[in-house]
């Protein structure tokens, strides 16, 4: 079986993730760590990065300046979906790979852009995670180092809660209340046969 779990920024999808890894033979496939490994100094990734965005957005040494790119992206939403088309084509392949290398444990794609990476089609079921907005902001501020407004402006740039509400087939709603999180996991593993 393979289910998705996304939903946007500071939601908690990591925790989640963790939590399950934890207590059952799951394999998770992180789409932001896969996105990172392939922004390596020499990748054809990259090297479509520097295509689009221009080489100020890699350091004297080829690497990716990541604070830089979010800045561009974050300020111009054609930029975003620019990259966004760029990143998917990658990620999915690399995914897709690794989903062939699994035998028998049942997989879990964690995505924050599932749906709109056409990921959600490979998934049997959908997790989304929400969260209420201050706590999400709270936690992207802790995470990636950052203040306030450039944290709100992120999460603004993402899809809402009630977009996932919409979507998905199950909803976890992450309060930071981590007994109901792990109840709410075992009920949903239940579900799902993974228990």
């Amino acid at each position: 079986m393979i289910i998705g779990i996304t939903g946007s920024s500071g939601a908690g999808k990591s925790t989640i993730c963790e939590l399950l890894e934890e207590k059952y033979d799951v394999k998770i496939i992180n789409a932001d760590k896969i996105a990172k490994k392939l922004s390596k100094k020499g990748t054809n990734y990259i090297i479509d990065i520097i295509a689009k965005f221009g080489k100020d957005i890699v350091d004297e040494d080829g690497e990716l300046k990541r604070k830089k790119l979010a800045e561009i992206i974050y300020n111009d939403p054609k930029k975003r979906m620019e990259l966004n088309k760029c990143t998917f084509k990658y990620i999915r392949k690399e995914i897709e790979k690794q989903i062939k290398e699994q035998k028998g444990k049942t997989i879990i794609i964690d995505a924050p852009l599932l749906f709109e990476s056409e990921l959600n089609k490979l998934c049997d079921k959908v997790i989304g995670i929400v969260s209420a907005k201050e706590l999400q902001i709270e936690r992207i501020v802790a995470r990636d180092n950052i203040d306030y407004e450039q944290a709100e402006k992120r999460l603004k740039a993402q899809s809402s809660n009630d977009f996932y509400k919409e979507k998905c087939d199950i909803i976890i709603e992450n309060d930071n209340n981590m007994q109901c999180l792990k109840d709410k996991i075992q009920e949903i593993a239940k579900l799902l046969n993974m228990a």
